[in-house]
């Protein structure tokens, strides 16, 4: 059988239709879906003019607070850094920065702020990466909570008057803040700052309606101190500790949650290059965590984490059926066979799944308008959004994903710190 005829043949098989389907269908529900959580996170935890927590900000004794900054070769933004979280309004916190054997002028930025008592440095003989310098430095910490965040960004004054409250619980283990982009001068940093309000920021308010977040944000997360102990701190092998951190500390039954009104502002990768390489650690990361804890996850009581987890699956699935669909396609345009399903000039179909996710980009910028006053300039880019994005995540999704399955077989550490600004 020639390749036309098996063209033919596959793309009228019930197997084709069920791929079509799937890939068309994927990413309306998921888009409404997103939307429709998200605004009913809105309407329970931000909707007040006060915080959710107001009664608390009255306390006399509140919880000390480590400020951790692991640092490597940070000389461009390390000093600004620490400016900014010593200008956050809070009685009782101190700062601990860890400088994993930089070989630039990293050292010598810090040194001026160590003549304040409140900040302290922790300097590593030997460059182990991110989580073992966290790993290191957290035993040495006086914070009842301790806040990570990274060495290239800058908390908004009232952080932690909006992540502190969650810890009255005391099952909350954690809280993930809000990470806004502040460098936009390509393209490309434009569009992520769309996608943090569009995507990253209603997935995580949906997923706390859930009742399960899928990741603690590495730029912005504060933990008690306790239960990071009780989970064995960070693991150095996981290619985004901060993914692995998140799923432990929930399967242990601690309370991870969100607070959109704890913004952080930070630099992301300005070039497809810088972007390529922090995706694929993303994408990583989120193998190595499905794969080593997927078992333990489907048990009973751990059902509330279920759609989560079926939903990163789902997500996965999906990136490999569009590229599939893609070659197949090509390859029915290169016999001369124009394919079912897909059409070079915008249909129906087309454009109602372009509708949707506009409609989720757009509901993403309201919802975090308050947090980002020039979120709403940017939206011009949002129309190249779905296009850009499933195409990166897509390759990215494919190429990586097997790369993780290892994971629970491997020797090495992953040591890299993380691709940034690039």
């Amino acid at each position: 059988m020639d390749l036309y005829n098996l063209i033919v043949d596959f793309e009228n098989s019930a197997p084709y239709m069920v791929l079509l389907i799937y890939f068309a269908w994927y990413p309306l529900v998921s888009s409404v879906m997103w939307i429709f959580t998200s605004i009913i996170f809105y309407r329970r935890r931000e909707g007040g003019k006060e915080g959710a927590f107001s009664s608390f900000y009255n306390l006399e004794i509140k919880p000390m607070v480590t400020f951790i900054i692991p640092a490597y070769n940070e000389e461009a933004s390390i000093a600004h850094t620490l400016e900014g979280v010593l200008k956050v309004e809070y009685p009782h916190f101190e700062i601990v920065v860890i400088d994993d054997c930089s070989t630039d002028k990293t050292l010598a930025e810090i040194e001026p702020f160590l003549a304040n008592p409140q900040v302290r440095l922790v300097r590593k003989k030997i460059n182990e990466g991110k989580a073992l310098a966290l790993n290191d430095a957290i035993p040495l910490t006086r914070g009842e909570l301790i806040l990570v965040m990274d060495a290239d960004a800058v908390p908004d004054v009232h952080i932690l008057d909006n992540l502190v409250p969650h810890f009255k619980f005391p099952r909350c283990a954690a809280v993930t803040g809000n990470p806004r982009v502040v460098n936009r001068d390509s393209f490309l940093s434009k569009l992520q700052a769309i996608e943090f309000a569009s995507i990253i920021s209603m997935m995580r308010r949906a997923q706390r309606v859930w009742g399960r977040i899928m990741t603690m944000s590495g730029v912005v997360g504060i933990f008690r101190r306790s239960a990071m102990f009780d989970v064995g701190l960070y693991s150095p092998e996981m290619a985004t500790e901060d993914i692995d951190m998140t799923w432990r500390l929930q399967l242990r039954h601690w309370d991870v949650r969100y607070e959109s009104r704890a913004v952080m502002w930070m630099k992301v990768p300005q070039s497809l290059d810088g972007l390529w390489r922090q995706r694929r650690r993303w994408a990583l990361g989120l193998s190595q965590v499905l794969t080593r804890h997927w078992k333990e996850m489907m048990q009973w009581k751990h059902r509330r984490f279920w759609p989560v987890l079926i939903e990163a699956n789902m997500s996965v699935l999906w990136a490999y059926i569009y590229v599939i669909l893609t070659v197949i396609w090509l390859v029915s345009y290169a016999v001369g066979y124009p394919p079912i399903g897909a059409s070079p000039i915008p249909n129906f179909w087309g454009m109602l799944i372009a509708t949707v996710c506009l409609l989720q980009l757009v509901t993403g910028v309201i919802l975090d308008r308050d947090y980002d006053i020039r979120l709403p300039r940017y939206f011009f880019v949002a129309v190249f959004y779905p296009l850009i994005y499933w195409i990166l995540m897509a390759l990215i999704t494919v190429t990586t994903t097997p790369l993780g399955l290892n994971v629970n077989r491997q020797k090495r550490k992953y040591t890299l710190w993380k691709p940034i600004r690039e």
